[in-house]
């Protein structure tokens, strides 16, 4: 292990963690749910049941794109839907609610707008677990909350006080502050407020409608009013704003103050609906029938339901460091919060079948958090790409981003494909219509959008007449951001060979070939002689992907561009030939097509070495997607022991459990998923039947599968918690020897146990042309 890898795990495991119990330990008990809450990680740390709508936690005018961050910055409210560990603009948060005490109970010493009202909170109060999240404010207010499916339940205790009347308001807001119009009724008498507003989803177009019913328990309701900016009345008792002069913000809502009883507490319920007033306020009737009983129910419910989705996995660590285990559970935790099931929200249609939203976004989450989900709740995956599969029969193409009932913004390939044919090729279901899942992949590769953006490929004419997306493409049937048409033509290239791999399985012989051959599409973009040139000094290596107009000449970026050795590109900031990351970290995306790439670039020996600077150099962008598959290309020039060795290069040092425990964003998961398959030795290919094999973290770990019941372990022999042993010598499955480096996932369905001898030194197992991962050559 290297030195500063060896003193991380020494300083993490100073940090707070359960001792692990003689018997199979609770998985929760490992379960932190604040990884990530710093760093840019942006993960909601709040409560929620699996995948569910409703989601509180306090909201910060910090780090708050998740709704909290353990930042110390000052709590604007508590709010009860968000997405998770996503990038870009805070996402949802609507709604929030805030207690405060106001001096001498006059209303016009309350405070109102977010930058008067916001408070600091006290780092040591925040309590975050499966199912309940709980802070206290700097004015001494505890704030306790949990949810069921749909609706949220708080407990506000305030600080005695000689005031008697403390408050509670409802902004009329979200995080993003991108609130179209909105309006606020409050009942007098038991303090009632209904309403709703049109909002922005924060990384697409279109707009979208949420609901809300929020009841207040446990206190007598001493009056009731509606407030604009820093003014509060108690007449009249609704109002309804809209952005104004210049798109002007203004900021209102409702308020109740209370007389609470001998407790101080107010409990409020809050119930969310995508389609009405009357289904928020029936979710939080329904779901939440007795507020001052349930909390202490609906925390437990919420314990158990988490219990049964994290039941599959069970790990003997082998004297692994117990913060290990936590990052481990707690990175399975994060791929079960988005997407998210909305059925029966969906505004647009309702099939009565499940529907799941807030996929946001595939071009991160195909890689590594859908393939988790089809190991550890394929039941739910598979209602995921049924979801996907509605969308496109609503909305005409699948989507590569959705939220909030809207369409996303497209950041690559039409990637629900990787999703679709990952799903086929593991056999998910039997349900899912594999006709239709055809289709819909032909409708991206071969008709194009009005308005690509938002799903499908643009530039299909001159990916059909040129056989790459040109460098500053004319493209007068669709229109989209004209960038990108390095990493356009090389994840249309992979769509494509999973349209292959999904038309072959479907009989449609004339089908696979065209598009097989449509894969190879990557090698018109390989410029032989590009060099590659850092800080005035050559790095050696010819032979990158380089821009090149319509009439087949070549345009320039600078391999290292979009990398953290020059400036980050986006769609909306510095847009390039490349999406958030350089031609260096896109050499490497050739999914299917890995020894096709290492020939181009001189054989194994050339292609190691590129991958060792790549990985050394500072080139490598773990904080971002793109390079995850690159961490183990080792494997496809016979060199599985490196992959193992670059494994080790980033956990713990970016993957732990830290506040600042995640790289980047979280990405509804992704980062959980990329360190849970690293930690178990398995990591997928996306879209292929292929789980590449390497020396996991732990001396053992099974897969209990839910559908088909039988149990999937990887256990080591020599394990060494030190991780000397990083070098696998000999594997065996169900006792007999298996040479190749790579698996399927029968493993998982099938129950197969793969045991893996460790050594100090790389061996020859996996090494020969036969026993590398597949690899398709033209």
């Amino acid at each position: 292990m290297r030195g500063t890898a060896a003193s991380l795990w020494q300083a993490i495991a100073l940090l707070p963690a359960a001792s692990l119990a003689t018997q199979k330990p609770d998985p929760l008990s490992y379960v932190n749910p604040l990884i990530g809450t710093t760093n840019g990680g942006n993960v909601f740390p709040g409560a929620t049941l699996p995948y569910g709508l409703a989601k509180a936690v306090a909201d910060i005018d910090g780090q708050n794109t998740g709704g909290f961050g353990m930042d110390g910055s000052n709590v604007t409210g508590f709010s009860s839907i968000h997405d998770s560990g996503t990038g870009g603009n805070p996402s949802l948060g609507n709604f929030p609610l805030f207690p405060q005490v106001c001096r001498d109970d006059e209303l016009n010493n309350c405070k109102f707008r977010i930058g008067d009202r916001k408070l600091h909170y006290k780092m040591s109060s925040v309590v975050a677990e499966p199912g309940h999240f709980g802070i206290q404010l700097e004015s001494g207010i505890q704030a306790n909350m949990t949810v069921s499916e749909h609706a949220a339940l708080y407990k506000f205790k305030f600080p005695d006080s000689k005031e008697k009347y403390p408050l509670i308001l409802l902004d009329l807001t979200d995080l993003w502050q991108s609130r179209q119009n909105a309006s606020i009724s409050v009942d007098e008498k038991p303090g009632r407020m209904v309403g709703n507003g049109t909002f922005l989803p924060s990384f697409g177009s279109g707009s979208y409608q949420l609901h809300f019913c929020v009841d207040y328990f446990g206190a007598e309701v001493h009056d009731t009013g509606v407030w604009v900016n820093n003014r509060a009345g108690t007449e009249p008792k609704q109002i309804y704003v809209t952005r104004g002069f210049n798109l002007f913000y203004l900021e209102s809502g409702g308020f109740a103050r209370f007389k609470p009883g001998s407790d101080n507490t107010v409990t409020a319920r809050v119930g969310l609906s995508f389609k009405s007033v009357e289904q928020a306020c029936g979710h939080a009737e329904k779901e939440i029938p007795d507020p001052l009983k349930d909390f202490d129910r609906l925390v437990k419910a919420t314990k158990k339901v988490w219990r049964e989705k994290l039941a599959p996995i069970s790990v003997k660590p082998g004297g692994a460091d117990t913060n290990l285990l936590t990052s481990f559970w707690s990175g399975a935790y994060r791929n079960m919060i988005s997407p998210q099931n909305y059925t029966g929200e969906n505004p647009h249609w309702d099939t009565g079948m499940p529907y799941f939203d807030s996929f946001y976004c595939i071009w991160d989450s195909f890689r590594a958090q859908h393939p988790l989900l089809t190991v550890l709740d394929p039941h739910a995956q598979t209602q995921m790409v049924q979801s996907l599969l509605d969308m496109y029969k609503h909305e005409g193409w699948l989507p590569d981003c959705h939220m909030s009932m809207c369409k996303g913004w497209t950041q690559g390939g039409s990637n629900a494909d990787v999703v679709l044919v990952d799903a086929y090729v593991k056999n998910l279901s039997t349900t899912i219509d594999w006709e239709l899942a055809l289709e819909a992949i032909v409708t991206d590769a071969e008709k194009e959008p009005l308005e690509w953006s938002h799903h499908g490929r643009g530039g299909l004419q001159s990916w059909r007449k040129y056989n790459y997306i040109p460098y500053l493409d004319y493209d007068p049937l669709g229109f989209g951001t004209n960038s990108r048409s390095v990493s356009r033509t090389l994840e249309y290239a992979y769509d494509d060979f999973c349209l292959a791999t999904l038309a072959g399985g479907l009989g449609r012989g004339d089908m696979q070939t065209k598009y097989m051959h449509r894969s190879m599409n990557w090698q018109n973009l390989w410029k032989k002689d590009q060099t590659s040139i850092i800080k005035g000094q050559d790095t050696g290596f010819k032979g990158f992907f380089q821009p090149k107009y319509m009439n087949g000449t070549w345009g320039f970026q600078d391999p290292i561009a979009c990398s953290s050795l020059a400036t980050f590109c986006s769609l909306t900031t510095n847009p390039s030939e490349t999406f958030e990351a350089s031609i260096w970290q896109y050499l490497f995306y050739i999914p299917h097509a890995t020894s096709s790439l290492i020939s181009l670039i001189g054989g194994d020996e050339a292609f190691v070495s590129r991958l060792n600077f790549f990985h050394k150099s500072g080139l490598a962008d773990i904080s971002n997607e793109p390079v995850f598959l690159t961490v183990y290309l080792y494997h496809y020039a016979g060199r599985p022991g490196l992959s193992a060795e670059r494994i080790h290069q980033y956990i713990p040092s970016s993957f732990n459990n830290t506040y600042g425990g995640l790289p980047g964003n979280d990405d509804s998961g992704a980062m959980g998923a990329f360190f849970f398959f690293s930690v178990l030795g398995l990591f997928p290919v996306a879209g292929q039947n292929v789980y590449l094999i390497s020396a996991p973290f732990f001396e053992e770990v099974a897969i209990k599968h839910p559908q088909s019941g039988k149990t999937a372990t990887v256990r080591t022999v020599n394990f060494d918690s030190a991780y000397t042993n990083l070098y696998i010598q000999k594997a065996t499955v169900n006792g007999k020897p298996w040479t190749r480096s790579w698996i399927g996932h029968e493993f998982f369905t099938q129950g197969w146990t793969l045991e893996l001898t460790l050594g100090k030194n790389e061996s020859d197992w996996g090494r020969k042309p036969g026993d590398r991962p597949p690899s398709w050559t033209s």
